[in-house]
């Protein structure tokens, strides 16, 4: 009985990805330990969204080769986007023993033997069909209270600046009985919240069923659990989306819409296929249907070629929405993106800092303004446990994904808790017992 141990960077995708890794490897006798120095196999799951994502997992293939050092019968390999991305060159490294891409999963016990016998192993052949949707996952919340459910993988958009569709493949959905299926498993094992995941939802097609019937089916399937979903696309994000969200009370108020810039030049050159008065007019929709539903985004500083006007822009439309939150990050090119490809990187990395800074700076604001209109309210929490800091406090999400922390010892993970905020940080809502 060989012992696994798994180190997961990245998205959501990336830990609903080594859950179905477990559920493989599990199946041919391997036992997932979470101590390193026990393990038998050393696999990281990887993401090559940004170079210092990279950098990181680099370093600590350097660190995993210590404990193969000092126990030459260990495997180490990579996984993932990363292995997709670099292939053979993480072979030849001679630090790593396997190289498997998002789809070659199913042969991960087949490349562990043979590299166990001293014959270094790489499978990154993508998949038009595979979606794992036979693979009953291994769950690793250690909480029991949220699962992910992977309903589609790969992308279609090709974004320039973005490596998703070399990384993940094409599109393709998986059949939506196997997600109710998985669904309803959740809800018989006690869980209590599931988000439905892929690169992005909004194009989810398998027969008569777009993502907004989807939506609707998972929800009426499992009436007592609270479902989330990410990543939405602002081009195909469609009003019978939101329709469902605003008619099914356990489908959570908060949509995360990645903006990513607020000029219309930078974003043609992004192809990100939307304007900035389609984006507003998605916000305004959510708005009016849901007016408590937050709406977070994700922002590039310093694209290709961008102007200070442009990132005048961007802060506009930061001002214009009023983001609950957002994730901000300075662009960083990915090497055979058609950025890469077509357009010089010349924002200076000074101007792409300062812009960064600025850009964070509205978004503190915005976070701490948001935070504060809900002051007095009244939410329905998921318990996820203790707070870090005082263990004579709970800590948890609301519909909206705000954190709240609160006094609390009779409740634990998994309960429904409602609380009222009395005060606020501009990342936290700090509640008392309603």
């Amino acid at each position: 009985m060989r012992k696994v141990y798994i180190e997961t960077y990245g998205c959501q995708m990336n830990v609903a990805d080594t859950e179905v890794v477990f559920s493989i490897l599990g199946r041919e006798g391997y036992i997932r330990t979470e101590e390193i120095g026990e393990a038998d196999v050393i696999l990281a799951n990887t993401c090559s969204i940004r170079d210092n994502a990279e950098q990181r997992i680099l370093g600590r293939i350097g660190q995993f080769n210590i404990y193969r050092k000092a126990r030459p019968d260990v495997i180490v390999g990579i996984l993932g986007c990363m292995a997709e991305r670099m292939k053979e060159t993480l072979l030849e490294s001679g630090k790593v023993d396997v190289v498997a891409g998002p789809d070659a999963y199913r042969r991960l016990p087949e490349l562990l033997a043979a590299a166990s016998q001293g014959h270094p192993q790489i499978d990154v052949i993508l998949s038009r069909e595979e979606t794992y949707a036979d693979i009953a996952p291994v769950r690793v919340d250690k909480n029991g209270v949220s699962a992910f459910i992977s309903i589609m993988r790969g992308c279609n958009n090709v974004c320039s600046y973005c490596v998703v569709p070399y990384t993940r493949g094409a599109e393709r959905s998986r059949d939506y009985h196997t997600i109710v299926r998985e669904a309803c498993d959740c809800a018989e094992r006690g869980y209590k919240e599931i988000t439905l995941l892929g690169q992005n939802v909004d194009s989810y097609h398998f027969g008569e069923y777009d993502f907004a019937r989807l939506l609707a089916l998972v929800a009426e399937s499992v009436p007592d659990l609270r479902i989330r979903f990410s990543t939405s696309n602002p081009q195909d994000i469609s009003d019978a989306v939101i329709e469902t969200m605003a008619t099914h009370a356990n489908i959570c108020r908060h949509i995360h819409l990645p903006v990513q810039s607020g000029s219309d030049r930078i974003l043609e050159k992004m192809r990100r296929r939307y304007t900035r008065a389609w984006y507003l007019d998605r916000v305004a929709k959510i708005r009016a249907l849901m007016p408590d539903c937050a709406i977070t985004t994700d922002v590039i500083a310093g694209f290709c070629s961008e102007t200070e006007e442009d990132h005048r822009d961007t802060l506009d439309i930061f001002e214009q929405v009023g983001f609950d939150a957002a994730f901000m990050f300075q662009y960083s090119e990915r090497p055979g993106t058609l950025a890469a490809k077509k357009y010089p990187d010349d924002v200076a990395p000074d101007v792409k800092t300062r812009r960064l800074e600025e850009i964070i700076a509205v978004q503190n604001r915005l976070s701490l303004e948001s935070n504060r209109r809900d002051v007095g309210k009244t939410f329905r929490v998921l318990v996820e446990g203790p707070s870090k800091r005082n263990a004579a406090e709970l800590c948890g999400r609301n519909s909206q994904n705000k954190m709240c922390i609160w006094p609390d010892t009779a409740h634990r993970a998994g309960d429904f808790v409602d609380v009222k905020v009395k005060d606020c940080t501009q990342a936290t809502l700090l509640c008392e017992p309603a």
